[in-house]
């Protein structure tokens, strides 16, 4: 069995390349393909990380996110003293690749797979016999799992053939096949983990413009009148945030055939990406809303300060006029020498 290992974190470094690919691979030669997911190959090398040599393959997803896909193998996953083992590769993975501040703050994906050449007596039947072990592959955990767990992580199973089965959980999957043919599940895999770290990204730029807005307007009590300049900095922000969002969602209306799509649809439920979607669109509305009240102050308190400055001018002609009058009257002297 082999262990394949995904990570997936922010590079909007411009990378340049001879031409952009596309995403390719999938089953059955849908009748159409994910739309407008640029990939830019960065490369592929082998490695050795505690005595395993590690396939590595890189790419860039539409100048946003690195995607790494490693591959190594352990002759016995489901040992204990392999859950040890795998760490270590999947940690010295992380420190080679992942941007130090991205470890920190936690803004990247991981993902394992386990890949098994063909199953007997079948698949199904192999993954009920082996529950216990596969779930704690998949959880990276030594603990015991009740039953409720178990059943939980092999419940989402996607069947192509009677010999072929993807088996996805949130934190990894099984992925059945013989003559090793995992492509294409794979790839449904990684765009599955870009979708998820780009709603994520869109959510930190929500979050960080909203904490603008708390500072600007409502923290510093000293704080600076709103301006039209700020107040055009936050829209251009926003308008790129849903710009964003909105490409997301057309980036990944998928797929043309039925096992794709069907795969595709238990990632989506697995990886909560209906709810992140959902989520996203809620606080681009509330921004909206925050933003429109800001601009409806910003325009009373403009028009607050056009009644003053006529106000003002108002009095300053009028006690000009009334200054003439008592001039004219000789009810005021001006002195000379």
């Amino acid at each position: 069995m082999e262990i394949c290992y995904l990570i997936a974190f922010p590079d909007t470094e411009k990378k340049t390349a001879p031409r952009k690919e596309s995403i390719s691979g999938l089953k059955d030669a849908p009748y159409f393909q994910p739309v407008d997911i640029d990939l830019i190959s960065l490369g592929d090398e082998t490695i050795v990380i505690e005595g395993h040599a590690v396939s590595v393959i890189r790419h860039q997803y539409d100048e946003y996110v690195q995607m790494i896909e490693a591959r190594f193998a352990l002759k016995n996953p489901f040992d204990p003293s392999a859950l040890q083992e795998r760490s270590k590769i999947e940690n010295s993975l992380q420190s080679k690749y992942v941007p130090v501040e991205h470890r920190q703050s936690g803004l990247f994906e991981e993902y394992t797979i386990l890949l098994v050449d063909g199953a007997r007596p079948a698949p199904d039947k192999w993954i009920d016999k082996n529950e216990l072990e596969i779930s704690r592959f998949i959880r990276s955990q030594r603990d015991t799992l009740d039953k409720i767990e178990i059943d939980e992580i092999l419940m989402s199973r996607t069947r192509y053939s009677a010999v072929e089965l993807t088996l996805v959980d949130w934190e990894g999957a099984v992925i059945i096949a013989p003559n090793a043919d995992y492509q294409s599940d794979i790839v449904l895999l990684k765009i599955g983990n870009y979708q998820l770290l780009r709603y994520r990204m869109l959510d930190q730029s929500i979050e960080i413009m909203l904490d603008k807005i708390n500072e600007s307007f409502f923290e510093n009590k000293r704080r600076p009148r709103a301006t039209r300049g700020l107040i055009r900095q936050i829209v251009e922000h926003k308008l790129e945030v849903m710009l964003d969002f909105e490409r997301t969602e057309q980036n990944l209306l998928l797929i043309g055939d039925w096992y794709t799509a069907k795969l595709y649809e238990a990632i989506q439920s697995e990886f909560y990406l209906k709810d992140w979607k959902e989520s996203l669109r809620t606080k681009l509305d509330n921004l909206e809303s925050i933003v429109q009240t800001i601009k409806d102050n910003l325009f009373v308190s403009w028009e607050n300060l056009m009644d003053r400055v006529q106000l003002a001018l108002w009095l300053f002609m009028l006690f000009g006029y009334l200054y003439l009058y008592f001039l004219d009257a000789g009810w005021i002297v001006i002195p000379t020498n």
